[in-house]
């Protein structure tokens, strides 16, 4: 008995890993296949809705996130930590590119309404302080990590 309690808490554990790292995003308020901008699978960020390595975007990887599939230190376009994202593989003060707070990112070190570029709600990533539906930039069928939403507003970025 005490296996079986066993094995489903694991089992349980490893559920709710994959539904946490594991998700698609929408462009706007949409749910169609058409309108993938990117899937995440395993920390991998890949194309629209691929699952070829030669279609990774990103590799998300302890509070990292890589270029492509790499793990390389000279990859690493941002750092994660403590809810402050670095630029590269710093952790210098002066280095900090956005915060993340309150499942909203301000530009640099800031924390003040006027400096929040989006934020996250209910599965949904808006144009800076708004939850209106004209500004929703894209939308994610799971729940995600902060470094997820870097992830994908860094995909996104490109798409502004």
């Amino acid at each position: 008995m005490k296996k079986f309690i066993l094995s489903l808490i694991l089992t349980m554990g490893l559920f709710s890993f994959f539904i946490q790292h594991n998700c698609t995003v929408y462009k706007g308020n949409s749910s169609y296949s058409n309108d993938i901008i990117c899937n995440i699978k395993d920390g991998k960020v890949y194309k629209r809705n691929s699952s070829y390595s030669s279609d990774i975007l990103l590799n998300i990887k302890d509070g990292k996130i890589y270029k492509g599939n790499s793990t390389y230190s000279s990859d690493v376009i941002y750092t994660i930590k403590d809810g402050k994202v670095y630029k590269g593989n710093s952790s210098y003060s002066s280095d900090v590119i956005y915060t993340i707070k309150d499942r909203k990112m301000y530009k640099g070190n800031s924390t003040y309404s006027n400096d929040i570029i989006c934020n996250l709600n209910n599965k949904k990533i808006y144009k800076g302080t708004s939850s209106y539906s004209n500004d929703i930039i894209c939308n994610v069928n799971n729940d995600i990590t902060i470094e997820s939403f870097v992830a994908i507003c860094h995909t996104i970025s490109f798409i502004w």
